[in-house]
This record gives C-alpha cells, sequence and structure tokens, in this order.
C-alpha cells in the first residue's frame, strides 16, 4: 500500500526522525505538548500513601525531560487531590487537565499485605471513571498536542469512555496507547476501540500472548502476532516491552528494530514503574526526532534505572541529570 506523501512532515527531518509518522494522524510535531489521558491513583499502603497511575508517571518523566505534558483526569475534592495538585505544582506540571469530582474519591488502589506478597484492589467507582467529555474537549482545543497518550484502565466506565472518545476525535495528533491491562478491568470491546483509535501501541510480551488470544490470531511467533495486529487494525507500530530481555518494534511495513539490555540488573528493588519510564523515553525521542533504535536503547536504560529505585518515579529531580546530561537534552 503506497503511503500518501501528504501524511509526513519532512521538513528538517534526519533519516531517524522519518520513522515517527503516524498514518491515521498527523505526523508527530517537536514543539507540541502531549496530552495524557487516564488515572491518578494512590497505592494505599497500612503505613504510606504512594502516587501513581501510569499517566501520572509519564507525566511526571516526561516534564522532569523538558517536555509539556498536560494531564487529563477528574479528582475527588478530598485529601488526595490536594496532594496530587501538590506534587504537580512542586514539579511545575500543567493543572489545566484537572476535574474535581464532588461525588466520587480521588482513585484509590488498596495494598494488602499477604503471607505471599502485596495484593492490589484497584477500587471501583473513582474520580478518574468520570471524566467530563464536554470539559476535555475544551481542554483538547486549547492544547493542540503533539500527541496523545492513552490507557485502558480508566475505559472501565460508560462516563470516560465517552470521554476519552471525545477528545480523540477533537485532535488529529497521533495516538499512543499503552495497553496496560489490569484484569478484571478490560474487555475485548474495549481493547479493539482502543486498537482501532491507536497509531503506536505499547505492550509487553504477556499483554501481547493475551491479545492473541483475544482476537484469535494465527501468527506462529510473537513478531507474527504483532504483524496481524498491524494489519487487523491499521496500526504504525507495535512496541514490545521484555522485561531484562530489552524490547523490541514492528512497523507496518514488518521492519524489526530491537534493542537488547545491557546487563541483568544486579540492583533491582522493584519492577514497579518500569514500563511508564520507558513508555516515557519512547515517547520523548519521538518528540526529539530520535532513532528508533537509539529510542529504543535509551527507554531501555531509564527502565533499568528504575528498576533500581523504590517505586514509579524518583524522589529527587538529580536522578534525571545522569540521563539528561548523556542525551543532550
Amino acid at each position: 500500500m503506497d503511503i500518501p506523501s501528504t501524511l509526513f512532515n519532512t521538513t528538517n527531518m534526519d533519516e531517524g526522525s522519518r520513522n515517527w509518522t503516524a498514518m491515521k494522524s498527523a505526523p508527530i510535531r517537536r514543539d507540541g505538548p502531549v496530552i495524557l489521558f487516564g488515572e491518578v491513583l494512590a497505592d494505599i499502603f497500612p503505613d504510606r500513601t504512594v502516587l501513581g497511575g501510569a499517566p501520572f508517571n509519564v507525566a511526571r518523566h516526561l516534564k522532569a525531560f523538558g517536555q509539556t505534558p498536560v494531564l487529563i483526569t477528574r479528582l475527588g475534592n478530598d485529601a488526595l487531590r490536594d496532594k496530587v495538585v501538590h506534587v504537580m505544582s512542586q514539579n511545575r506540571m500543567e493543572t489545566l487537565g484537572l476535574q474535581r469530582d464532588k461525588s466520587h474519591p480521588t482513585g484509590r488502589v488498596q495494598v494488602h499485605i499477604e503471607d505471599s506478597g502485596h495484593h492490589f484492589e484497584i477500587l471501583p467507582l473513582q474520580a478518574y471513571d468520570f471524566i467530563h467529555p464536554g470539559v476535555v474537549r475544551l481542554t483538547a482545543l486549547s492544547v493542540n498536542p503533539a500527541l496523545v497518550y492513552f490507557g485502558t484502565l480508566a475505559q472501565r466506565c460508560d462516563v470516560s469512555r465517552r470521554a476519552l472518545k471525545t477528545l480523540l476525535r477533537s485532535t488529529g495528533a497521533a495516538k499512543f496507547l499503552d495497553i496496560n491491562l489490569r484484569s478484571p478491568w478490560y474487555n475485548e470491546k474495549t481493547l479493539q476501540d482502543s486498537l482501532q483509535q491507536a497509531d503506536i501501541v505499547k505492550l509487553n510480551d504477556e499483554e501481547l500472548a493475551i491479545l492473541t488470544k483475544v482476537f484469535k490470531l494465527q501468527g506462529s511467533d510473537p513478531q507474527k502476532n504483532a504483524q496481524a495486529l498491524i494489519e487487523r487494525f491499521g496500526l504504525e507500530q507495535v512496541l514490545v516491552t521484555c522485561g531484562d530481555a530489552g524490547a523490541w518494534l514492528l512497523n507496518r511495513n514488518g521492519k524489526k528494530t530491537e534493542a537488547h539490555a545491557k546487563s541483568t540488573m544486579k540492583n533491582m528493588v522493584d519492577t514497579v514503574g518500569a514500563g511508564d519510564g520507558f513508555a516515557a523515553v519512547f515517547i520523548l525521542g519521538a518528540l526529539r526526532g530520535w532513532s528508533l533504535a537509539k529510542t529504543l536503547e535509551r527507554a531501555n536504560a531509564f527502565a533499568g534505572a528504575i528498576c533500581g529505585i523504590r517505586g514509579a518515579v524518583p524522589d529527587h529531580a538529580d536522578f534525571y541529570k545522569a540521563f539528561t546530561v548523556e542525551w543532550g537534552i
């Protein structure tokens, strides 16, 4: 299939950055903000509360790397909202996309300490399940994003699902789907609708296996199943992370780009947020026009560093300095 030349913005693009073109949407601009749609979650431990949620984590990383993330979410009228706003203000993050809900609490995950380990219970009917579609549209029109990031968890209720559809229809920006499957909060319809809207899809090897079963893909190996997803849903790229084995990306023309982790993580604390860190640097590479190979290598390195700290986001901005210096940001 020939690619219409009008879809390519090749002005001042090096050979590596020519890879970053979305078929369903406009080319990814280097000067625009990123909208991140979805949940902010507070993990409630017996002795502490830790803020997280994939869109929130990715937004915090992007801001630390000098980008302009706009998080669209809904928070309760409670102390957790105050904590989220405080953290965002401390990190000079845009709060334009925050909505207030007087009836539902800020998103929470109840952490149960058991003999077998930690059990995370994602609670139902939280504020992020009720993101207002009309307000989302106004936010999208005022931002004019270069890229929209979204996942599946915030689509578990009809109101936020409609809000996401409104957002995606309100902009021609490239769409980045971070699958992030959280059982039991997804179904085949949500997956199908999300994939149909996406240009770039990120998932891990286990999630690719789940999608292979859900959509009854007939490939004989992961790469062939990724190609089947591309063909079925008209995707531009499928990005598969494989833990300490690295990551690989397949584009719509069947070209595979891969990067292996340089070494096994010797000082691993936990893997919480590693995928969010990977996603953030992958998006950063798209915005800055890095080659795919360089982007995957750097995303691997950053995800590995996240595994060396407690939690998904570092406590201090100094954590990012080694990367910004090495990458010339």
